[in-house]
């Protein structure tokens, strides 16, 4: 594995911090199921990469990221220019990681993160591409640039990634909020965020280690669903976060958390 002081280290300090920066960042976001930021933070990487790669195939690194006028159109762009056989990864470079930053723009720009119709919240699906994609690009940019194996990239960009403890564990069919100091009926939330489907009331109850079901019901089910945060639907034993639901706990419980 590539001492994570050398990776990249070939690019300008002005491209390579950026490029680390952003995609921790979205790894940290997503490590900590803020599915809005990690999705917003896509278009930062995306322009950091399309410096890099466009530097490398026209032999100049500019000093600093820049944005281009239209993203789509430009690496569309980059497809076109002729193939390098000399340059190491060339077809990655102006093919392969253009294609993947189109989609992570797209996601960037025309996904719409506050969307309520459909059955399942786009956010944590939306988020969960920004992570794959942003991964494979970065570690793709490792493997050209230090002529390594994809197997040596991937685990060099993955020692990138600040080791958080997560919010919500899962060990087999058990699921935990492991901040112990967060009340039952934010859990309960946290723990519907997460499965934006339904949810089985009795799951949810041992989930939370509540004293009863029955209890779990009338002071925590019965009151979200009061306060419309969730839909709990009594006579098949489901609950399901709602759109308000969904942005109570974006909105007040994760940010809270940011550092």
């Amino acid at each position: 594995m590539i001492d994570s002081s050398k990776l990249l280290a070939g690019l300008p300090a002005g491209l390579r911090g950026p490029l680390i920066a952003s995609f921790q960042e979205i790894a940290a976001n997503y490590a900590e199921h803020r599915w809005e930021p990690a999705e917003l933070n896509g278009g930062k990487l995306c322009e950091v990469v399309f410096t890099i790669i466009n530097g490398a195939l026209s032999g100049v690194f500019p000093t600093k990221p820049s944005k281009p006028s239209n993203m789509v159109d430009s690496c569309r762009a980059l497809e076109k220019k002729p193939a390098t056989t000399s340059l190491v990864g060339d077809r990655s470079l102006r093919i392969l990681i253009p294609r993947i930053l189109t989609s992570l723009y797209e996601i960037r720009n025309n996904r719409n993160v506050g969307h309520v119709g459909g059955d399942v919240d786009p956010n944590y699906l939306d988020a969960t591409a920004v992570f794959g994609m942003s991964s494979w690009v970065v570690a793709e940019l490792v493997r050209v640039f230090h002529s390594v194996s994809t197997k040596e990239a991937q685990e060099s960009v993955d020692a990138l990634i600040e080791r958080k403890i997560p919010l919500i564990w899962e060990v087999g069919t058990v699921r935990r909020v492991l901040d112990s100091t967060i009340s039952a009926r934010d859990q309960s939330l946290l723990l519907l965020h997460q499965r934006p489907g339904w949810v089985n009331e009795k799951d949810l109850s041992s989930w939370v280690e509540y004293s009863s079901v029955a209890m779990f019901r009338s002071r925590v089910l019965d009151l979200l669903h009061g306060e419309r945060l969730i839909e709990y639907d009594k006579k098949s034993g489901q609950a399901k976060i709602s759109p308000k639901g969904t942005k109570d706990v974006e909105e007040r419980i994760l940010k809270s958390r940011k550092p």
